[in-house]
């Protein structure tokens, strides 16, 4: 070990010697020392990558990382997450989710020709007079539209939310009233069922987005081809 111990040390004098001439012994053994400590210290300092896999393997389990894609995040999204970053996002995804399920329906009802009965308006316009798809935004009146988002952020910041703080996990709106036998369900039929939802919002998310895309381009993916 002395031996290796001095051969280092005469290689980094040598080196340093090289490229500071001018330089004397003492401050060439100085030099050679600091070059060690940083090299030392380099060999100890994390390394990047296994940083970000521990950062992913958090996660790897968790709901929604299931077959065929397991945990699928191309965008990096939760590259050195904690724990809050990761429910912040869940609640975000659950949350779309649910909004393009109730979209979804929305949309296939109303393109199926489904109205509510009576006025939509003082004036006499009936809900059966509105059209469905994008033509609704403009043929519905402007107090129509404003009750809608009224009603909406009501939802959002009232209702929508934990506002006991006896939610279980992360979307658990029920705040102590609506149960409707959750309670009497076992852990592991818990865990399906909220699974179940994850992939059904997933899949709303995306299919309400294709209903959009493919009405503004004039092809519909409606049953039977069905033209709003």
């Amino acid at each position: 070990r002395r031996k290796k111990k001095k051969k280092k040390s005469r290689y980094a004098t040598q080196i340093t010697t090289t490229i500071y001439p001018s330089c004397s012994k003492a401050d060439t053994m100085k030099l050679a020392l600091l070059a060690s400590l940083v090299a030392g210290a380099s060999a100890f300092s994390p390394s990047k990558v296994a940083k970000t896999s521990t950062s992913l393997n958090a996660f790897e389990d968790a709901l929604g990382a299931q077959p065929p894609l397991g945990f699928f995040d191309p965008l990096g999204l939760l590259d050195q997450a904690g724990e809050d970053r990761f429910e912040r996002l869940r609640y975000v995804e659950i949350k779309h989710g649910r909004i393009c399920m109730l979209g979804v329906v929305g949309y296939l009802v109303t393109a199926a020709g489904i109205r509510l009965p009576g006025d939509i308006d003082l004036a006499g316009d009936t809900f059966e007079s509105i059209p469905a798809g994008f033509a609704a935004l403009s043929a519905i009146p402007g107090q129509g539209l404003a009750q809608i988002i009224s009603f909406i952020g009501f939802l959002e910041l009232f209702v929508m939310k934990d506002a006991t703080g006896e939610n279980e996990f992360v979307g658990d709106f029920r705040n102590g009233f609506i149960d409707f036998g959750w309670d009497k369900l076992d852990p592991e039929t818990q865990m399906k069922k909220r699974a179940i939802e994850l992939n059904q919002g997933r899949a709303a998310q995306m299919g309400l987005l294709a209903l959009m895309v493919h009405e503004k381009l004039g092809v519909s993916i409606l049953p039977g081809g069905l033209q709003l």
